[in-house]
């Protein structure tokens, strides 16, 4: 935009206003919402059942046929009738409360089955991170997570991936379920299970459902150690559907149509949070028909969920930075594909790591030019421990927020060297992990709120309904030899958004060094220009390195102190390998293990003179 001229408005959001109320007591800041939380379902299978009985034959789930191509639909009533079923045959297995149903697969409508039909009957549904059975060679994860929580039942919709990993599982310890049982008289074909004739033994066993049964249990990522199994109740998912509903302001918006059916599009996996509790379960609460993106944010992979954004057209769409960062370049280079994402799109959600200020206004300046207006680019902060806990719920002009707390919750920030460490407490937060009293009595404070180890900020001290500015990991940041200590979580976005878009993501190093570093990774649409320019892999390449060299060398001189500047850079030709974790499952860059697997580079950073790829700014 030039220079004076006036952006245009958002679309309107029907969400209030912020409200927040805030204490100080014994040093630490105590902040609450004045919305009281507003509806919520008494549990998610009952919030099925009644959105069956409203409206039967409405669709609910969607998901591409691998073998036709064309999208296979499940409507409301439809969902109802298997879960029946299902929740039938898995109690005739043995499956309840102290014996789970794990699910070695991924996002399907299967698979939302079998958690829904699981979770019926209150046997907790235990989603595994696919990799693990996949990807690995020892299976210890796997292992370790089925020895956590015993399950009775295994589901693995395709067999052939999973053989091996199926195999490593103690023998005779489960029953295998499976769409494809290929065969093998040991397996359970799924589509019979589907046949079972429900009995009052189902109605029963979910009349006795309440907020303190166990609904899941969600592992988390395992990043330093063997991942832990977080009981996920269904007091704590309704209670982040009420929180979520304390928000809502229809009022607000003058396009609100009560009778308008949400579209959501979405790839992230039901093992984490975001995708399952958010989004899936928002989904149903809403009455919304949600696409199953078989795309993921990977060279390899994204075009599928291009491809899908072009059938589809959500209206609702939240994902992580380098996803969006990958389909603002795609809409960037085709028309097309931009009317299609804007044509119902209400607002993009992101989540997992910080949006960049480029990144932020490339979106806008895309909105802008395919609807005449902006498009409120909102998120949810939370983690696997407890649920979502603040949400930005108005228009925000700059990137970085985390919101305000969702009305029943409350944050407690208590100051950390230079940084205030936030701390939560309320229903949607766990009550421990499952059998693990000592890392228990690690991660609540003397008062009961759970540590999440992050740091936030005002963005304004004298004014709290401003919001909250996310400040990194308390232990991702770090001190140089000097003692500066180097806030990750805000140099991180700032570097790669001045680098932008010739790189998507970057990892800074610098403990205890004279200076701080970054490994980053070239965007891959950049680097595909600069090679068909220059017409040679190489010559493309050095290329794009001498372009990101002067523009990180304009970041440092705009910048002051060293904790700000980044004096060596390593342009990385290895992908980072979600396999072993590098990058998530949620799509964002684990600080900390990038560094430790990749310890060689790191020292090379480093070296007198500096090593082999390394470029000194």
């Amino acid at each position: 935009m030039a220079e004076g001229q006036t952006l245009p408005a958002f679309r309107p959001l029907p969400q209030k206003t912020p409200d927040v109320s805030m204490t100080r007591r014994d040093g630490a800041i105590y902040i609450c919402a004045n919305q009281s939380p507003g509806e919520r379902p008494k549990t998610v299978p009952h919030c099925l059942d009644e959105r069956a009985a409203q409206h039967p034959d409405r669709p609910f789930l969607r998901e591409r046929d691998p073998k036709t191509d064309e999208w296979v639909t499940l409507t409301y009533g439809e969902a109802k009738t298997i879960t029946d079923s299902l929740a039938q045959a898995f109690l005739d297995l043995g499956a309840g409360p102290d014996a789970p149903v794990m699910l070695l697969s991924g996002n399907s409508i299967r698979a939302a089955m079998v958690i829904l039909a699981a979770q019926k009957i209150g046997a907790p549904a235990a989603p595994i991170s696919v990799p693990y059975s996949t990807m690995s060679t020892d299976f210890d994860k796997l292992k370790h997570c089925f020895s956590a929580v015993k399950p009775a039942v295994v589901f693995a919709e395709q067999l052939a991936p999973f053989r091996k990993a199926l195999a490593a599982l103690p023998a005779g310890a489960f029953r295998t379920v499976s769409a494809d049982p290929e065969g093998d008289n040991a397996v359970i074909a799924y589509g019979a299970l589907c046949a079972a004739a429900p009995t009052p033994a189902v109605a029963a066993a979910m009349a006795k459902l309440n907020d303190a049964s166990v609904a899941k249990y969600l592992f988390t990522s395992g990043s330093t150690g063997m991942p832990k199994p977080v009981p996920t109740t269904q007091g704590a998912m309704c209670s982040m559907i009420g929180g979520q509903e304390g928000l809502k302001d229809t009022s607000r918006d003058p396009e609100h149509d009560p009778d308008r059916v949400d579209s959501f599009l979405d790839w992230l996996p039901w093992n984490h949070i975001s995708g399952s509790n958010v989004n899936f379960n928002g989904a149903l609460w809403n009455g919304s028909t949600f696409w199953i993106d078989g795309g993921k944010p990977t060279p390899a992979l994204f075009h599928e969920t291009i491809r899908n954004i072009r059938e589809a057209s959500p209206s609702v769409f939240g994902t992580a930075p380098i996803a969006l960062s990958m389909l603002a370049e795609a809409m960037e280079q085709d028309e097309t594909l931009l009317k299609a994402f804007f044509r119902n799109m209400r607002s993009i959600g992101y989540g997992g790591a910080t949006l960049s200020d480029d990144l932020y206004d490339r979106l806008q300046a895309l909105s802008i030019k395919a609807t005449g207006r902006r498009i409120p680019i909102i998120t949810m902060y939370g983690a696997t421990e407890t649920q979502g806990i603040t949400v930005v719920h108005w228009e925000v002009e700059r990137v970085g927020l985390i919101g305000l707390p969702l009305p029943g919750t409350t944050l407690k920030l208590v100051p950390n060297g230079e940084k205030l460490e936030v701390r939560v407490k309320g229903p949607t937060v766990m009550q421990g992990y499952h059998n693990d009293p000592k890392k228990n009595a690690e991660v609540f404070d003397e008062e009961g709120f759970y540590c999440l180890g992050d740091a936030v900020k005002f963005v304004d001290e004298t004014d709290p309904n401003k919001g909250l500015i996310f400040d990194g990991r308390v232990g991702e940041d770090f001190k140089l030899s000097s003692g500066t200590w180097v806030s990750v979580g805000t140099l991180r976005p700032d570097f790669v958004a001045a680098c932008s878009p010739l790189i998507f993501d970057a990892v800074i190093c610098g403990q205890d060094k004279d200076f701080a570093t970054a490994l980053v990774w070239p965007s891959p649409a950049a680097a595909e220009q600069y090679i068909r320019a220059a017409g040679d892999p190489a010559r493309g390449f050095a290329a794009l390195v001498g372009d990101l060299t002067r523009k990180a060398a304009a970041f440092n001189a705009s910048e002051q102190g060293s904790s700000r500047r980044i004096k060596r850079l390593m342009v990385m030709t290895e992908a980072p390998s979600i396999d072993a974790g590098e990058i998530t499952d949620k799509g964002y860059v684990n600080q900390r293990l990038v560094i430790s697997r990749r310890a060689d580079l790191v020292q090379a950073l480093y070296a007198e003179p500096p090593g082999p790829g390394v470029t000194a700014l």
